[in-house]
């Protein structure tokens, strides 16, 4: 019987590749780990340290010290970091060179409600803790009731959204039929924005009004603007 040595030496270079493969697996797996890369995707501050991060991903360890790849259950890790009261989304991986990463998307406080204790309103209207490691920059928020936080929430998004009442608005009233007012960085103006609706005209109106009075230097004689009138503007003197 005659050999094809062709369709034999194919055979054998697919059993050496896949052997060095299988032994390249194994040597990786093997590897220790080396450190842990932290990235926070988001553009708020951290609210969590990298050293409760570090904490979660490799929890009963001191170190990755010593540890191998396949000691790790990535899935676990990354719900450990979703778990976490600050923590919007994590992504856990390895890296070529025996790093563990981490890309980890906070949540995004709007607000912070005044009560005891005080927290957050993230960006779905939801409770959020405050954190130890920073405090966001972020409008006040009092006399609000659970039933509330999705009634103010789109007005909370506008204020995140617009840079002008970002600067001005330091606080944020709300009473029980759902009626705001607003209280003015460096000003003892109250703004009677009424319930958090035409949202875009209410602003507008507000915006127009400010930049008159400011060009006039008129602004001080005033103690409160009502914007709950639709196009109309009520402003109450000292």
């Amino acid at each position: 019987m005659r050999v094809n040595w062709k369709i034999f030496g194919m055979l054998l270079v697919i059993v050496v590749l896949a052997g060095l493969y299988g032994f390249s697996n194994q040597r990786n797996s093997i590897r220790n780990l080396t450190d842990i890369s932290v990235q926070f995707t988001d553009e708020n501050p951290p609210f969590i340290s990298r050293n409760a991060v570090n904490k979660l991903l490799i929890q009963n360890e001191d170190s990755l010290s010593g540890m191998h790849k396949d000691e790790l259950v990535l899935r676990v890790m990354e719900q450990r970091l979703q778990a976490h009261p600050m923590v919007q989304n994590a992504q856990v991986f390895l890296t070529v060179d025996g790093q563990v990463g981490a890309r980890i998307e906070q949540r995004k406080p709007l607000a912070r409600v005044v009560g005891s204790p005080s927290f957050y309103l993230d960006d779905q209207g939801e409770k959020m803790p405050l954190s130890e490691v920073y405090s966001a920059r972020v409008p006040l928020v009092s006399g609000i009731q659970p039933d509330q936080y999705q009634v103010i929430l789109p007005f909370l998004r506008e204020l995140d959204q617009d840079e002008f009442l970002k600067q001005m608005v330091v606080g944020v009233q709300i009473d029980s039929n759902d009626e705001l007012a607003l209280h003015l960085r460096k000003h003892d103006l109250v703004v009677q924005f009424g319930k958090p609706t035409s949202l875009a005209q209410k602003i507008r109106n507000f915006k127009a009004f400010y930049q008159k009075t400011r060009k006039d230097n008129t602004l001080v004689n005033y103690e409160s603007v009502d914007l709950k009138f639709g196009n109309q503007v009520v402003a109450t003197k000292k």
